[in-house]
């Protein structure tokens, strides 16, 4: 049996098929890259320890302007970000233990509720960046050097600094992202 030469009509329709085959093949591949990105994207891992039962309306409310926060700066919990949550009540042994569990877990960073927190998240690690919230006089306990200068792996604000908050939160997500040192952000007294 002899084949027939393709006419060329034939030869052009048929590069032409393969032509559209290929763009509509390219264009589908085109518009899954966000798609794909957006699935490949790292969930940035934040811990967040609490002194408070999980119950607490106050507390909640805390966490709740948290992550609206970290909202407006682009952070949205399950998609970008991961918060690993942790309640503890007043029991000093059992703030001990959340500590120690999510330093374990190599957060990029952790939210302090106060000092009892605070204290027990220092004496885990050096080395990933602790912000406390609503602490009073954390100089006076030693968590940091200086408002201005906090040095070391802690920062935050305190009781009377919440408008401050707002800013240092703002100016401080790069913490997460780069997992560098936590700054603070505030002016000395009187900023």
């Amino acid at each position: 049996m002899t084949t027939r030469p393709l006419s060329p009509l034939t030869m052009l329709l048929s590069r032409h098929t393969r032509r559209r085959e290929f763009i509509t093949l390219l264009g589908g591949a085109v518009a899954a890259w966000p798609l794909a990105a957006r699935a490949q994207q790292k969930m940035r891992p934040i811990g967040v320890l609490m002194a408070y039962a999980e119950g607490d309306k106050e507390a909640q409310a805390w966490v709740a302007a948290f992550r609206d926060g970290l909202e407006k700066l682009g952070w949205t919990e399950n998609m970008n970000v991961r918060i690993d949550y942790r309640w503890a009540t007043a029991d000093v042994a059992q703030i001990r233990q959340q500590a120690k569990e999510l330093v374990a877990q190599q957060p990029e960073l952790i939210l302090s509720s106060g000092s009892p927190t605070t204290l027990a998240l220092v004496q885990q690690t050096r080395t990933i960046p602790v912000v406390f919230a609503n602490l009073v006089d954390p100089i006076g306990q030693g968590f940091v050097a200086s408002m201005s200068k906090p040095g070391g792996n802690v920062t935050g604000f305190g009781p009377f600094q919440s408008r401050r908050g707002v800013a240092w939160c703002e100016g401080n997500h790069t913490a997460i992202s780069n997992r560098g040192r936590a700054g603070n952000h505030h002016g000395g007294a009187g900023a």
